[in-house]
């Protein structure tokens, strides 16, 4: 491979070059993604990628701002009611969709509907439990009626799944309708173009609310090799990566200090356990393998990127409370390695019946570098782990259709709220619950949480479920996220911000 190095170290900067020119030239700017879009339908569509891409197609009665934070969009004031269980929403004037189609306040109403019909198929139903029903009164007005009082109501108004859909194209195409080209949109772009595994071109609407936004055109690469993203950016093909190996991250912080960002956010990196059927329906299993794992040493050694371990859901900065750790944790790894062969033991496995199972994970060196880690630990309760990887699309497949014993899972933030990562939890969330975990004393202690108007009762409860959520120990978690990303220095606009939104309309390029 050495020879290979110049040749291709030339090849990447003539890339970059063309791409460069082109980019500058047209005033756009190119975002690098992990994983191709899985689709455009933003109320399908889950994994981040997907969600990224639709922010920018697709606005709300919200968005989020370049702090994270939400802000007026297609709406332009809205009210509460005194119980904080009402609110109305008041649209912008002559708003329209990007083809000229009038945009009213019904299209609220059906997105709300379309994402519990289960012909729709879409997987955010839990996510917006908590809203009870979104009326129309007439074509500026838009209620949405809680079933309890949440503060945060308009952070999740931001989200893609329940922004303003062209239904008079869904009407009249079917499941077609997000094949068309351009795509019709709400938000400040439509796409022009996709060529899958390859890139997806995002154009100015014409006919949005905000008129032009300063970068009127972005290109999302997907590229799954994260160290061909950042040389990518480095030559000058790309502007932005979202993602970096975290074995790189000293080198760039020492050679190139400019482009990097690293900042703590809203994010946990687990791997779910399959509770459907052995051996991981066994509970002291579970909890017998998080106990053997060295969280300290992932999260400070292995990744060595600004990321937190976590013995628990919930990352820091959502409350504030301090983070889950289990009276286990603070033993001596030797003892708990004892306790964790005594639950084995207990479970029926040991030198006569070794555990024996398989880790899933999508490809990624951090993914890989976890999963052996982890099998290596596990080798000192005489575990027998076996790795399994595959591409992205396929393992998320086998995750929903509960084809795994042991996979690489996480959970970024939707909105900065506790109940947004627990929810994921619940068990009538269907296929989003990947491990199949299902206990109805947590089902419970989230609803009550959920209920509670107090800020401060409302933060406790929330804790009260993660703490039997961890007991049954569905997850393994390893550690709160990091943001790890590489803007070039061209770009303006960007800032770092606990819930890592940087919505492309408010990016755009100097020189």
């Amino acid at each position: 491979m050495r020879w290979l190095a110049p040749f291709l170290a030339v090849f990447l900067f003539a890339c970059g070059a063309e791409y460069g020119e082109e980019n500058a030239g047209k005033g756009g700017i190119i975002r690098v993604m992990e994983v191709d879009s899985r689709g455009l339908d933003p109320q399908v569509v889950s994994d981040l990628a997907s969600t990224r891409v639709a922010a920018d197609l697709f606005e709300g009665l919200t968005r989020f701002d370049a702090t994270g934070g939400a802000e007026a969009g297609l709406a332009e004031s809205w009210q509460t009611s005194p119980d904080g269980r009402i609110w109305t929403f008041r649209l912008r004037p002559g708003l329209r969709f990007s083809d000229g189609h009038p945009l009213t306040a019904k299209v609220f109403d059906r997105a709300f509907r379309r994402i519990h019909d289960e012909q729709a198929g879409s997987p955010h139903g839990a996510l917006f439990g908590v809203i009870e029903a979104i009326e129309a009164p007439d074509a500026q007005t838009v209620i949405v009626r809680l079933k309890n009082p949440f503060p945060q109501l308009p952070a999740l108004l931001a989200h893609p799944a329940i922004a303003a859909l062209p239904f008079h194209r869904i009407d009249a195409a079917g499941e077609k309708w997000a094949a068309e080209r351009p795509l019709v949109t709400s938000g400040a772009y439509r796409l022009t173009e996709w060529r899958l595994s390859q890139q997806l071109v995002l154009d100015a609407n014409p006919n949005w609310h905000g008129g032009a936004p300063k970068t009127p055109r972005l290109i999302w690469k997907p590229m799954d090799n994260l160290n061909s993203a950042m040389r990518l950016v480095l030559s000058g093909g790309a502007d932005i990566v979202g993602e970096y190996t975290p074995s790189r991250h000293h080198w760039l912080l020492q050679k190139h200090p400019a482009i990097v960002r690293n900042s703590p956010f809203f994010g946990t990196y687990y791997f779910a356990f399959n509770t459907r059927k052995p051996p991981f329906d066994d509970p002291r299993v579970r909890r017998a393998l998080s106990m053997a794992i060295d969280r300290d040493w992932m999260a400070k050694e292995m990744v060595d990127a600004g990321n937190i371990p976590a013995w628990g859901l919930l990352p820091p900065g959502l409350d504030s409370s301090d983070n889950f750790r289990p009276d286990w944790a603070r033993l001596p790894r030797n003892a708990r390695l004892q306790a964790a062969k005594a639950l084995l033991t207990e479970a029926g496995y040991g030198p006569n019946r070794p555990l024996r199972f398989e880790i899933r994970f999508n490809s990624s060196t951090e993914h890989r570098r976890a999963a052996v880690a982890m099998a290596t630990m596990w080798r000192d309760l005489g575990v027998e782990a076996k790795l399994l990887n595959s591409e992205a699309s396929l393992h998320f497949d086998s995750l929903k259709r509960a084809d795994f014993q042991l996979a690489r899972s996480g959970w970024i933030a939707d909105l900065p709220a506790p109940e947004n990562f627990l929810s994921v939890h619940l068990s009538d969330t269907g296929p989003q619950n990947y491990s199949g975990y299902a206990n109805p004393s947590y089902d419970a202690a989230v609803e009550r949480a959920m209920a509670e108007p107090d800020p401060a009762r409302r933060a406790g409860l929330m804790r009260a479920a993660e703490k039997i959520l961890m007991a049954d120990m569905p997850i393994l978690p390893l550690y709160f996220y990091a943001s790890r990303s590489l803007v070039s220095p061209k770009v303006r606009g960007w800032q770092d911000n606990p819930g890592n939104v940087h919505p492309s309309r408010t990016l755009w390029k100097a020189g």
